[in-house]
């Protein structure tokens, strides 16, 4: 039986569900783009604040589905955080297309939703209900400029992606659970940890990595993450990019930590061969792009390879490095695509790298925010980004990963490259304008979100404090470190 203390808990998940029920009839009563935005936004703040109220009563099990933890509660706030930004960003850029605009707020809070149950999941079936509620979200959220044929090959190609994705995982669960008779993560580990033969957890545990890859778009199941990048509107592929895949990196630390995964040799290895390949694959393939919204998307890959590192890792340093970095990553790659949207015009995406040929000499300010982005991505000292990958390094020196460590840093030079052509690109000679102005509003968001890059590149103590607070229920403490597993 739900008590009080539950609901209060769960606040957050339920405001954002009651938000895409109140935009949902405020859509059938009028039909307004302000209103929708405006609702959505009141939505995700109240949203946003009722996770202060949560975190007293931190940690707490709800049912046997979800535990709401300070881990979890992190994670909704990015989650959170960054779904106020692509709300913010959206209004712009579909403010002045012909598609109906509403109901991309009702996708969007869903989405939220679904992202929201991941980071609490501690079971099988709410692990499944949450990536089913975002992924189906997604799939019309990807296709919604349904007047432009690259968007709707990109949302079938996520349909059919994500449906095999789907369908690795319930078999991976399905073996799981014949063979150790439980869905609980925690209780996974215990049943496993008692000695005997358990022929088909392997190949579950596999599957579900299988399916967790699909989602993160890793090498090798990165092929659908550039396509889709480049056919979504720009709002979108900042929310695919950024509030989808933290909160599958989240589920992912939850499961392999509190049900022992990734304490097998086997797993290890698939995992940092996982890493190793997209590292250098999402660097090698960026550097053949002239479309900026694929740049970004083989950059993403090679990103998660370097979240996986500090995955690898174990213990609590890895849950700390993981949850610092994807703070940077997420503020950095909003930024990256809030530019491209806000310079979006309704016939075309502004996503080729001549369109931002000599943008300095006609918006300067817009040129800097987008030379922010592109340094934090690259790793430039003052930058939140320089700061992420050096938590991961120490996280990789502190448990000897010294291979891992070095093919970071070296398909991180090589990234350097394609990031630096961009800004090349920006303060070269113009030859050609953008038709399109930029709107208050977005340039306000963006801008907003270049200060905290540096801010917190320069005084990262308070993030580093509240990253700490992640580990606290998260079942770290109680994983080794790299260079103990003996399994």
């Amino acid at each position: 039986m739900i008590s009080a203390r539950d609901i209060i808990a769960l606040l957050p998940i339920l405001v954002i569900s009651a938000t895409a029920v109140l935009v949902m009839m405020g859509i059938a009563w009028k039909r307004s783009h302000v209103l929708a935005a405006g609702l959505t936004l009141v939505g995700l703040t109240a949203a946003f604040l009722s996770i202060f109220a949560a975190v007293p009563l931190s940690p707490r099990q709800v049912t046997s589905l979800l535990l709401v933890d300070r881990f979890a509660l992190f994670y909704m706030g990015l989650i959170i955080a960054s779904a106020l930004v692509v709300a913010g960003l959206s209004y712009d850029y579909f403010k002045n297309r012909d598609e109906h605009r509403e109901e991309l707020y009702v996708l969007l809070m869903i989405a939220t939703a679904g992202c929201a149950v991941l980071v609490a999941s501690t079971h099988f079936v709410s692990f499944l209900l949450g990536l089913e509620i975002l992924s189906v979200s997604l799939y019309a959220l990807i296709a919604y400029s349904k007047g432009r044929n690259q968007a709707l090959e990109a949302g079938i190609k996520y349909l059919i992606l994500a449906s095999a994705s789907a369908a690795f995982l319930l078999f991976g669960m399905a073996l799981i659970y014949a063979d150790v008779g439980t869905m609980e993560f925690s209780r996974i580990r215990e049943i496993s940890l008692a000695g005997s033969s358990f022929a088909l957890l392997a190949p579950g545990v596999g599957l579900i990595v299988t399916g967790i890859g699909f989602k993160l778009g890793v090498v090798p199941f990165h092929l659908w993450t550039p396509d889709v990048y480049e056919g979504a509107p720009a709002p979108v592929a900042a929310f695919v990019a950024s509030t989808s895949k933290s909160a599958m990196v989240a589920l992912l630390l939850r499961y392999a930590f509190l049900s022992g995964a990734l304490e097998y040799r086997g797993v290890f290895l698939v995992f940092a061969l996982i890493a190793i390949a997209s590292m250098c694959a999402g660097n090698l393939l960026a550097l053949q792009q002239r479309n900026v919204k694929r740049i970004l998307a083989y950059s993403s890959i090679a990103h998660f390879g370097y979240i996986l590192v500090a995955f690898l890792v174990g213990g609590a340093m890895a849950i700390e490095a993981v949850s610092f970095y994807l703070v940077a990553y997420s503020a950095t790659i909003l930024t990256a695509f809030g530019i491209v949207a806000v310079l979006s015009g309704p016939e075309r995406e502004a996503d080729d790298i001549e369109d931002y040929r000599g943008l300095f000499w006609r918006r300067p300010v817009v040129a800097a925010v987008l030379t922010v982005a592109l340094f934090s991505l690259a790793g430039i000292p003052a930058t939140i980004g320089f700061l992420s990958k050096f938590y991961v390094l120490a996280a990789g020196a502190d448990a000897a990963a010294w291979p891992l460590i070095l093919l970071l840093v070296i398909t991180s030079v090589v990234g350097l490259f394609y990031y630096l052509r961009i800004v090349v690109v920006l303060y070269s000679p113009p030859e050609h304008a953008l038709v399109q102005d930029v709107s208050r509003s977005g340039a306000t968001v963006v801008v907003a979100l270049s200060v905290l890059l540096i801010w917190f590149g320069v005084y990262p103590a308070p993030l580093f404090r509240l990253v700490r607070t992640t580990v606290v229920g998260a079942g770290a403490q109680n994983v080794p470190a790299i260079t103990t597993l003996n399994r």
